[in-house]
C-alpha cells in the first residue's frame, strides 16, 4: 500500500469520525464486558465505557447481569478526556429520559404493560422500566402472599399507580389490573347465572355464618342453614376449604355483585330419604324438638318433624305438652300416619305406653261398699263404719232414744 493510500485512508477516518462532548447522546455496540464496565464503540477515535452503575436505575452486580456483546445501545456522554482516551458513557441517564415520558403516557392512560420483576426486597418487589420501579406488597396480588422469594424473574401486568419524577418515585400496581379482570369477569359470571341452575364450584374460605363457594372466577355464599338438612353448628363440619362441590343458584343480585347458593338444595331431602324409613305402626325414638299449646313436635330423623298433638301425649288429661315435656328430650313415639309427599308425620306418645288401670264407677264403687258389709270377714275403717251404721240403722237408734 502507498504512503498516499495510506494518508487518505487515514483522512477517510478522521472524516468519518464523529464529534463527542458531554452531554451528547450517541448509539453504539457493545464490544467487550468486564465485572464493572461495559466497552461501546460509537464510532469515535476510541472506546468509550459504561460504568455498571451507569447501565441500569437499579443496583446490579455485574455489567453482564444487564447487558450483552453485540447489543445496540443509546448512551448519554458524561465526560470525554482526549489526553486519557477516556470516554465516559451513561445508559442509565438515557434510558431514565425517555422512560418518564412512556410512563407518564401510560399513567395518563392507564395501560397496561408487562415488566421483570429485578429483584425482592423489604416491603416489595423492583422492577427496571428505565427508571426504578418499586411494587409495594400489597399491590401485588389480590390475596395477602407472605413470602415473595420465588418472584424474581417473574413477567408481571401493571398499571402506574403512581409517578413523580422530580423525587425520582414510581409505584406500579398489579393488583389493580387483577382487580379490574376480576370485575369484567364477575360481571359477565352474574349476567350468566340464572336462578336454580345446579353448577360446579370450590369452597375458597368458610366464615361463621357459611362458606363462600368460586363458581367461575366469582364468589357466592352458601349461608350455614343451605350447607345440609340437618343443623349445622359451624360450616367446617360440613365442608372444606379447597373442596368440590355441587350448589344450586337461589339468587343473583348483580347491582351488588352477590350470589346466593344452596348446597343442600342439591342433595336428596330428608323427607324423600325418610319414605322407605318409616312405615304406620312402628315405634321410634325422636327429640322433642318443640312445644307449643297444642302439641310437641318430635324429631325423628334429621330435618323431619312429626306432630304429637296434646291428646297423644299422656293416658291422662293434661292443661298443656309443658307439664310432661320439656324440649330436647329424648322420648319413644308411634308413627300414626306419613305422608312424606306433604311433609306430614303425626306421633303418639302415649300409644308407647302401657294404659293405667280404670278407676271403678261411682255406681260401682257404692255396689261394692254395700258387699263388702255384708261381708264378715271383710275389716271396715272407722269412718266407713260410721257413715254405714247411720245409714243403715238411723232410724231404729231415734226410737229407742
Amino acid at each position: 500500500m502507498s504512503e498516499e493510500t495510506k494518508v487518505n485512508e487515514q483522512q477517510e477516518a478522521m472524516d468519518n469520525m464523529i464529534a463527542v462532548k458531554k452531554g451528547d447522546t450517541v448509539k453504539g455496540t457493545i464490544v467487550k464486558i468486564d465485572d464493572d464496565q461495559a466497552v461501546v464503540s460509537i464510532g469515535y477515535k476510541y472506546d468509550g465505557i459504561i460504568p455498571v452503575r451507569e447501565l441500569s436505575s437499579l443496583t446490579v452486580d455485574k455489567a453482564s447481569d444487564v447487558v450483552e456483546v453485540g447489543q445496540e445501545v443509546e448512551a448519554k456522554v458524561v465526560s470525554v478526556d482526549d489526553n486519557k482516551e477516556r470516554l465516559v458513557l451513561s445508559k442509565r441517564q438515557v434510558d431514565s429520559e425517555s422512560a418518564w415520558e412512556t410512563l407518564q403516557a401510560r399513567f395518563d392512560s392507564q395501560e397496561v404493560f408487562e415488566v421483570v420483576v429485578a429483584d425482592v426486597v423489604k416491603g416489595g418487589l423492583v422492577a427496571d422500566v428505565g427508571v426504578r420501579a418499586f411494587i409495594p406488597a400489597s399491590m401485588v396480588e389480590r390475596h395477602f402472599v407472605e413470602d415473595f422469594s420465588d418472584y424474581k424473574g417473574r413477567t408481571l401486568r401493571v398499571k402506574v399507580k403512581e409517578i413523580d419524577r422530580e423525587n425520582n418515585k414510581l409505584i406500579l400496581s398489579q393488583k389493580d389490573v387483577l382487580d379490574a379482570e376480576f370485575e369484567a369477569n364477575k360481571q359477565q359470571v352474574l349476567e350468566s347465572l340464572q336462578e336454580g341452575q345446579e353448577l360446579e364450584g370450590t369452597v375458597q374460605r368458610l366464615t361463621q355464618f357459611g362458606a363462600f363457594v368460586d363458581v367461575g372466577g366469582v364468589d357466592g355464599l352458601v349461608h350455614i342453614s343451605e350447607l345440609a338438612w340437618h343443623h349445622v353448628e359451624k360450616p367446617s363440619d360440613v365442608v372444606e376449604e379447597g373442596q368440590q362441590v355441587k350448589v344450586r343458584v337461589l339468587k343473583v343480585d348483580p347491582g351488588n355483585g352477590k350470589i346466593s347458593l344452596s348446597l343442600k338444595a342439591t342433595l336428596p331431602g330428608p323427607w324423600e330419604t325418610s319414605a322407605e324409613q318409616f312405615k304406620i305402626g312402628d315405634i321410634i325414638t325422636g327429640t322433642v324438638k318443640r312445644l307449643v299449646n297444642f302439641g310437641a313436635f318430635v324429631e325423628v330423623a334429621p330435618g323431619v318433624e312429626g306432630l304429637v298433638h296434646i291428646s297423644q301425649i299422656s293416658h291422662r288429661h293434661i292443661g298443656t305438652p309443658f307439664e310432661v315435656l320439656k324440649e330436647g328430650q329424648e322420648v319413644q313415639v308411634k308413627v300414626l300416619d306419613f305422608n312424606p309427599a306433604e311433609k306430614r308425620i303425626s306421633l303418639s306418645i302415649k300409644e308407647t305406653e302401657e294404659a293405667p288401670a280404670a278407676a271403678p264407677k261411682p255406681e260401682k264403687k257404692a255396689k261394692q261398699q254395700q258387699q263388702n258389709l255384708n261381708n264378715p270377714n271383710v275389716s271396715l275403717s272407722n269412718e266407713s263404719m260410721s257413715f254405714t251404721l247411720a245409714e243403715r240403722f238411723g232410724d231404729k237408734l231415734n226410737k229407742l232414744k
